[in-house]
């Protein structure tokens, strides 16, 4: 086991993966921009160093930075969380080369997934069911107007490296095609440096279901069920729960196995994500596969009772992945409700501020607060607006349901707006407690009432 981790990430993510080490035994080394510098992360760790002043791409997202902080340090390894460099190919292989560990799959793994029109490819090789679509890249919007007119409309422009909500555009008839594609491509482009595009039918309605797995460096890969995470806006999720309600179970069955299988294409090592599509005829589509930890991992863990975190360390120290399949039995049901520092009144508008009184609903059997928060913190306007996740976990999912309302009925966050209430309706919501929902429920049905209220 390492001596020593860095941890390349802020926010509620670092103080998650020191606490992992803590009880590990491992001692952390925390990185911070000049607009960090009081975080929690900073505080808990053993070692804490600057990196660079508040832009991230000038601390966070600076290779050098990150890597010179941890050779100075003496760190063995770097955790990269989610977000920021995690998925970056090119600085797994640089911290390889510094004979750092990188905590997350091999760099041509990422390589391999991270351009979404490459992971396709290889689904369909190893018979995981991909999303109809093009072959490869449309490169120019003539070969858009081409390929759509097989696909038919409504369709989804993507992009080859995207993530985030990035470089991805709805397009519902031929008249929006053009200028939706040169949009896309060049957000790709200012979000990802790589401007390729491909082209996807919109499965829709249809529930966003994605399957956790963990591998070893020995080729041993397990899966740890499936989190429904169709409750999103603006492409970002929202709400997600494990297990996913209502799921028949040959079905969740058949995706378990799917995952395993696209996992073992790519030799996978350390936790990722496969995500997929369930349309209205519960037949599935591999959408593409996250080489990184989720920010809703916390649902997982409550209904395994695998600390994720923990085994993404023992795997990247070289040990051998002891849980075996039939291991995994999930109990009871858990819910993710995201907090952010934004204001629901003006379409999410982030808006930061100064906690002047916090009150986390940590009490009671079945709770977890995940946050970086503490009475008087400055929540900086550089980064993410999340700002906290309460998780609740009960022996059905009633009682899951009945445990976020209490808890978030709780949560105080003087000084912020935030989208505590939002997520409280939502969670009391008719439709969310009998489970009917997918991915149009939030856009179509929720937020235009619940605007009006």
């Amino acid at each position: 086991m390492f001596d020593k981790v860095l941890i390349a990430n802020r926010g509620e993510i670092a103080v998650r993966i020191i606490r992992g080490c803590r009880e590990l035994g491992i001692k952390t080394v925390a990185v911070y921009s000049e607009a960090d510098r009081e975080a929690l992360h900073v505080e808990m760790a053993d070692e804490a160093i600057c990196i660079g002043p508040a832009k991230a791409t000038d601390s966070y997202l600076n290779m050098h930075s990150v890597l010179s902080a941890a050779i100075v340090t003496g760190a063995q390894a770097i955790h990269p969380g989610f977000g920021f460099l995690a998925e970056n190919s090119m600085f797994a292989e640089m911290c390889e080369e510094c004979q750092i560990k990188f905590i997350g799959p091999k760099p041509e793994t990422i390589d391999a997934m991270g351009n979404k029109i490459n992971a396709r490819k290889l689904m369909i090789e190893a018979n995981v069911p991909v999303i109809p679509g093009s072959d490869g890249e449309v490169a120019t919007f003539s070969e858009a107007k081409l390929i759509a007119k097989e696909i038919g409309y409504p369709l989804m422009l993507k992009a080859a490296a995207g993530g985030g909500g990035k470089g991805i555009r709805k397009v519902q008839e031929e008249s929006e095609l053009e200028k939706q594609f040169l949009s896309a491509q060049q957000e790709a482009v200012a979000a990802f440096g790589n401007g390729q595009m491909y082209i996807e039918k919109i499965i829709y309605p249809a529930r966003h279901i994605e399957v956790q797995i963990l591998g070893d460096h020995f080729d041993h890969v397990i899966h740890l069920g499936e989190r429904d995470c169709s409750l999103q806006r603006s492409n970002q999720k929202v709400l997600e729960e494990a297990p996913a309600y209502g799921l028949p179970e040959t079905l969740r069955k058949q995706m378990g196995e799917a995952a395993l299988k696209a996992a073992k294409a790519v030799s996978y090592e350390n936790a990722g994500t496969i995500e997929f599509l369930v349309d209205q005829q519960n037949r599935f589509y591999f959408m593409e596969m996250n080489t990184r930890i989720q920010v809703e991992h916390p649902v997982t863990e409550m209904v395994t009772g695998v600390d994720i975190v923990k085994w993404q360390l023992k795997i990247a120290s070289g040990e051998h992945l002891t849980l075996m399949q039939e291991d995994i039995l999930l109990k009871g049901h858990a819910i993710e409700c995201r907090i952010n520092a934004e204001n629901p009144a003006f379409n999410f508008a982030p808006s930061p501020g100064t906690v002047e009184n916090l009150l986390l609903p940590s009490g009671g059997i079945g709770i977890r607060v995940d946050s970086a928060m503490y009475n008087h913190y400055t929540i900086p306007p550089f980064y993410d607006s999340m700002i906290a996740k309460v998780i609740t976990h009960g022996e059905n999912r009633m009682e899951a349901i009945a445990k976020m309302q209490r808890a978030l009925s709780e949560l105080v966050t003087d000084g912020l707006l935030t989208n505590q209430e939002f997520q409280l309706d939502l969670i009391t919501h008719k439709q969310i407690i009998k489970g009917k929902y997918d991915t149009s429920f939030l856009q179509e049905t929720f937020l235009p009432t619940w605007k009006n209220n």
